[in-house]
Parts: structure tokens; sequence; C-alpha cells
């Protein structure tokens, strides 16, 4: 099958393994996993703001900031994803069309030198979904576009078979998950530090779910009582709360076998999935999700993109009962408008 090749831009990347790994606060938790290897690409720990003008003890976790040239909630699991990769290796992955996860891999193994390969299958388009389909096509080595998940998943197992290194879509695996238990301990350290009360509920979109499973347990390591609210995105069989919790085992499982210590599990209730955000189709707008990015808008200057954060947003401006943290995972410099 032809691919549509993209030019290679290099720019060298701290890579951290063993000793040399920065302090992060799951490796000051579990020194054990200071032996994965991990290449560093994110500016941490990502600042939490107040937004009073969105409503009562309202915040955000700017994870839009977490890096340059573009930041976001991926850039955490590919730290450990992309660890180990070296100069002319061949890494692949696969997603929607307009797939934020496969433009991250592929401007940041670029960057370490490797050729990007990704299989895309079709969506209902938005016009942020357009633009970052426009840029994943400069940036990686794409297949034509399949029908269905399934084809480019099989086209996506022959590159595998030919030496590829595998990045699972939406980085969802244990290892990747590892970035965002990290990042609900940064929280815990953020909130211990006086920056924000700890919140009733943190709201994240719910995709492949490897942002809401490692957020869930960083929390239940962590000790921090607040409840992980997924805004569902996907289908109701991708977006299950069944799938978060056995993400959450595994990794738990992970860092207990590299790690050496045992690992608290968080109870049942301490992640929810806020089914009524799915708008019918994957990528296709909400009048909820228009309304919430007008609002945040207003707020901050920055845009939403239809697919995940403007859903997410929405229901974490209906939620009552405490205060309530939006996890910013879009960084809107991907249109090229910040």
């Amino acid at each position: 099958m032809a691919i549509r090749h993209s030019g290679q831009t290099r720019i060298p990347l701290k890579v951290s393994k063993g000793s040399a790994a920065p302090a992060l606060p799951l490796i000051r938790r579990f020194p054990g996993l200071a032996r994965v290897p991990r290449v560093s690409l994110g500016r941490f720990p990502t600042p939490v703001t107040a937004a009073p003008t969105l409503g009562s003890d309202f915040w955000v976790k700017r994870d839009d900031l977490s890096a340059d040239p573009i930041g976001g909630n991926k850039v955490r699991a590919l730290e450990f994803l992309l660890g180990g990769v070296r100069e002319g290796d061949t890494v692949v992955t696969v997603g929607a069309v307009g797939s934020t996860h496969a433009l991250a891999v592929a401007i940041y193994a670029k960057r370490l030198g490797a050729r990007v390969l990704v299989g895309r299958w079709q969506q209902e388009m938005n016009p942020q979904a357009t633009r970052v389909a426009d840029r994943l096509v400069r940036e990686a080595d794409v297949a034509p576009v399949f029908r269905s998940p399934i084809g480019a998943y099989l086209w996506a197992w022959k590159q595998r078979a030919e030496g590829a290194r595998w990045i699972p879509a939406g980085g969802r695996s244990p290892l990747g998950t590892l970035g965002h238990v990290n990042a609900a301990l940064e929280l815990a350290n953020q909130i211990s530090a006086g920056e924000l009360a700890s919140p009733h509920h943190v709201i994240v979109p719910l995709g492949t779910g490897g942002t809401a499973a490692g957020l869930t347990l960083g929390f239940a390591i962590a000790g921090v009582e607040t409840t992980v609210v997924g805004a569902r995105v996907v289908p109701r069989i991708v977006g299950r709360q069944r799938r978060v919790v056995s993400l959450v085992a595994s990794t738990a499982r992970l860092i207990e076998r590299l790690g050496g210590s045992p690992v608290p599990r968080p109870a049942p209730w301490r992640f929810v999935v806020a089914h009524e955000s799915y708008g019918g189709a994957y990528g296709r707008e909400t009048e909820t999700g228009r309304t919430a990015t007008g609002e945040f808008r207003a707020w901050s200057g920055m845009e939403l993109d239809a697919t995940y954060s403007a859903k997410a947003c929405a229901v974490a401006l209906s939620l009552e009962g405490g205060a309530r943290l939006f996890w910013l995972t879009f960084d809107s410099r991907i249109l090229g408008r910040q």
C-alpha cells in the first residue's frame, strides 16, 4: 500500500534512563521505575489556574502547556512510550484522521530521528480535526485512509512484523499510563503546596482511557479523595468504565513489578463515565460543547477542540457540589492561532 511521505526534521531531545532520570513524583514514590527508559519531552509540573468566571471553585489544569511545539496530555504518555527510540528506528501508530495522538507521535518521534508511519481511519470531521489532519500528513508518512479501525490495525500489524515499533492508539497501555499516574502525583503536590483546594471532581475526556486510568490510580496512590469523571467522546464499547478499571489494574501491577512496592487500588466509585457528552459519533460537535467552547474562550482566549476538550469542559461546567478541576488536554497552538 502506498505511503504519503513527509520531510524529516530532527531536533535532539534529552533521553532519561536510570539515575539520569529527572526526579518525577512517580519516580520519587517508586524509585525502581527509574530503570524504565524515558525521553524527557515535557515541562512539568503544568500550572493550575482558577477560573472563577466559569464557576465557583472551578480550576483548570493547563496540560496544553506541557511541551513545545505542541502540548496536551499525550506528551505524558509518550515520554515512556518513546523511551529507547533511536535515530533510524521506525515507529508506527494508528488513529482517526484528526488524531492529536498521532500528530504528537509524529512530531516527537521525528525529533528522536525516527521514521513515523500512521494508519488512519475515517471519522466525522469538525474544524479542529480538519486542521489536525492537515498537519498530520505533513509530519508523518501516512497510509491512505481506511474505512474502519480494523483496516488500519491490520496495516499497522504488517509494519510491526517488518520491525516497526508499535505505539498503541491513544497511547493506551500500562506503560503509557505511567505518565498520567505521574500527573496525578504532580497535582497532589500542587494541592499540598496550597496552589488549589483538593477538587471534588477532576474532569477529563474519555477516549481510549489512558488519562482517566492514570489519574484515577495516581490519586489513590497519593491519597487524594477525588472522583475522576470521564466525558465519553467515543462509542460506548470503547468508553466503558470496565475498560478503564482494567487499565488501572494492569498499570498497578506494572508499577508493583518494576517499582517493587505495593500499590493501593482506587475504590470503584473513584472513576465514573459521563455518557451524556457523546454526540452520537466520534468527532461530532455537540451544542453543549459549542456553548462550553464559547464560555472558555471568553475566559481564556483559547480554543477547545470539538472532539475531546469541548465535551469535557461542558461536563465540568454542568457539575455541582464541590470544587471542580477541568483537565485541559488540548493545545490550541495546533490550530495555528495561539
